[in-house]
């Protein structure tokens, strides 16, 4: 799992310094032990990894703007999509993103990160007795 991670936050635009890895294990052994008790498995579901990546990258980018927030400095947060353009129907999102700072962005991300899939842990989740 940490080599996906990794790649998740490089096509974030991060570069990965010394140190890193370090903080990044114990980010996934983090999520994983959270998403193994409250769905009370012994191994993460398929279903559930990519969710299990994106929470370990927030709990990294936590733990980066937390304690070393210039090691985040570079993050492309502009890479959504705001127009889609096919043949002559033309279709635009509004983000509502326009007047947030980028500091604004960059919580709203690591949000997005931790909480996005929370409710199919319920589709996991096994009795406990």
């Amino acid at each position: 799992m940490l080599e996906m991670v990794m790649e998740r936050l490089q096509s974030f635009g991060y570069v990965f310094k010394p140190g890193d890895e370090v903080i990044l294990n114990f980010c996934i052994q983090k999520v994983e032990k959270t998403i193994l008790n409250d769905c009370n498995v012994t191994a993460i579901p398929d279903g559930l990894v990519c969710i299990a990546i994106d929470m370990a990258v927030g709990e990294f980018l936590t733990a980066k703007r937390t304690f070393s927030p210039g090691d985040i400095a570079g993050l492309d947060l502009d890479y959504a999509v705001k127009q889609i353009q096919q043949g002559d129907t033309t279709t635009v999102f509004a983000t509502g993103e326009g007047n947030l700072t980028a500091e604004q962005r960059l919580n709203n991300f690591i949000n997005y990160l931790l909480t996005y899939g929370r409710d199919q842990f319920s589709c996991f989740r096994r009795l406990r007795w």
